[in-house]
């Protein structure tokens, strides 16, 4: 039988909800795990699917894991250099960071090419031309990379695009290279700053995250560590999103500020009513927000794409007309067809979402095409007048713990259903 979500839309949302830690953070530290040959406990994990793959992914390398709650323990003392195939990583685009980790641990790597949400080509190019600089030999054929690292030195590296996955999983390699690397150009996202307290935990001697040039000094040896998971921004800012496009009065726990400046900045705009306090963020919508005339995603600090599609919800119910560019991903305007049937009115024209506010959206039947498509959808059909059903909640689960139970205490009439 087919899962659904089914909602009952047309409810403003009231109460507090808890911020989940961060998928985009917890994935690379779970790779990183693999630096050592100890015991990690990571804590506040996520049930969601995505941790869940990468747990497989590492049970097949001989990592023992055991879950008791929200504390993950991982076992690394019979950690084994196998080989990686697409059963497991094309269903995750985040087995990538395992390269570097395996590489810095056993000089050598057969790792299938990742998969993931269908929103873009998404290449690695950029990891395998850094490792190559590193002194990595890596053939590309038959769908894997086949990586022999014996010549691996520490370097300097600049990255053609400041890339999350090839900044994380160079810091990683580079963690156990001996004398300095310095990687420039590189991402500076707060999963970066997250990546590089948990390897400092583990001994490393890691700086700069968080600016656009990381320092490393190779260590021999890394150790096991305890330690606890930022939380995760994006689910922050779908909860954001979704008080400011149902209104009501709803209690962010777990958000941070210093995370959300872009998102916080442009709710300003619109008139959104807000308190941010250190750790939590409360908004206040009594009426229909104006548009944003102009807004586009780029890498951190600026707006990022895995918000685009919520925000994209937010301007089909506001007043006026908003021009949304995306400028990161081509296919991540997969949620625009689902929305227009539930009445929105959007003109694509190539990377841009010429989006006119109208006064009312409609219950349909409508499909979730990724992770962040489906998450819009969801507050979509919660500001929606009547019923919706949202088709393959499979992708949701890849990023949102519950989101339906995470709506419902706030006061929405939604629950997964299998028809």
């Amino acid at each position: 039988m087919e899962e659904t979500i089914f909602v009952s839309g047309g409810r403003k949302l009231f109460g507090s909800v808890d911020v989940d830690a961060s998928k985009n953070a917890f994935l690379p530290i779970l790779a990183g795990c693999i630096l050592c040959d100890q015991q990690v406990c990571l804590k506040n994990y996520v049930h969601i699917s995505d941790l869940d793959l990468m747990r497989q992914i590492l049970a097949k390398l001989g990592v023992a894991s055991s879950l008791s709650g929200r504390e993950l323990v991982l076992d690394m003392a019979n950690l084994e250099n196998n080989k990686l195939s697409h059963t497991l990583t094309q269903r995750l685009r985040a087995s990538i960071f395992l390269l570097g980790p395996i590489l810095a641990r056993f000089r050598s790597a057969v790792v299938a090419y990742p998969g993931g949400c269908n929103i873009g080509l998404r290449p690695i190019d950029i990891h395998i031309k850094s490792f190559k600089a590193l002194g990595a030999k890596i053939i590309e054929k038959h769908g894997y990379l086949y990586c022999n690292g014996e010549n691996l030195k520490s370097g300097e590296v600049t990255l053609d695009f400041a890339s999350v996955g090839a900044t994380e999983s160079l810091m990683m390699c580079c963690t156990l290279l001996k004398g300095q690397s310095v990687l420039k150009n590189v991402a500076k996202e707060p999963e970066i700053v997250d990546l590089q307290n948990f390897l400092r935990k583990m001994g490393a001697k890691v700086s700069g995250a968080g600016s656009d040039t990381i320092v490393i000094e190779g260590v021999e040896k890394l150790h096991g560590c305890e330690f606890s998971v930022m939380p995760d921004r994006i689910v922050a800012g779908t909860y954001l999103l979704a008080a400011a496009t149902c209104g009501g009065d709803v209690e962010i726990c777990g958000a941070l500020e210093q995370h959300n400046e872009s998102l916080l900045s442009f709710l300003r705009q619109s008139a959104c009513n807000m308190v941010v306090e250190r750790d939590r963020i409360r908004v206040k919508v009594d009426k229909r927000l104006p548009s944003i005339e102009k807004l586009q995603t780029l890498p951190y600090p600026h707006f990022p794409t895995d918000l685009q599609s919520q925000m994209l919800v937010l301007q089909c119910v506001c007043d006026g007309t908003c021009v949304l560019k995306e400028n990161l991903f081509e296919n991540r305007f997969g949620v625009v067809p689902e929305l227009i049937k539930m009445g929105a009115n959007i003109v694509l024209n190539s990377n841009t979402a010429i989006v006119k506010g109208v006064e009312k959206l409609f219950g349909a039947d409508v499909f979730a095409t990724d992770l962040r498509a489906g998450a819009a959808l969801v507050v979509a059909g919660l500001k929606a007048e009547g019923y919706t059903t949202i088709h393959n909640p499979a992708h949701i689960d890849r990023g949102y713990e519950r989101l339906e139970e995470k709506f419902a205490s706030l006061g929405a009439d939604i629950k997964r259903s299998k028809i």
